[in-house]
């Protein structure tokens, strides 16, 4: 560290850093991350939950993991799908 403040020598390395490019400000758009849809944890109440082995879907309870539930045809543990 040249000036022992952390920053270190520029130029140097690859370059991908987590930085944050386009970011517009507090109240502007952009794609966050965010609590969407989909399907994985904390993807929201609505959807369904699956079993990854013969394909049986139970409609999620809110509250409730998927991952908690058997499966009511083969008694494996479903996933959120």
């Amino acid at each position: 560290m040249p000036g022992g403040d952390g920053t270190g020598p520029r130029g140097q390395g690859p370059g991908t850093g987590r930085g944050m490019p386009g970011r517009r400000g507090l109240s502007g758009g952009g794609g966050g991350r965010g609590m969407g849809g989909g399907n994985r944890p904390g993807a929201g109440p609505v959807g369904d939950c699956v079993c990854p082995s013969c394909g049986a879907k139970v409609s999620h309870q809110r509250g409730i993991s998927c991952y908690s539930i058997n499966c009511p045809k083969c008694g494996n543990k479903m996933v959120r799908g």
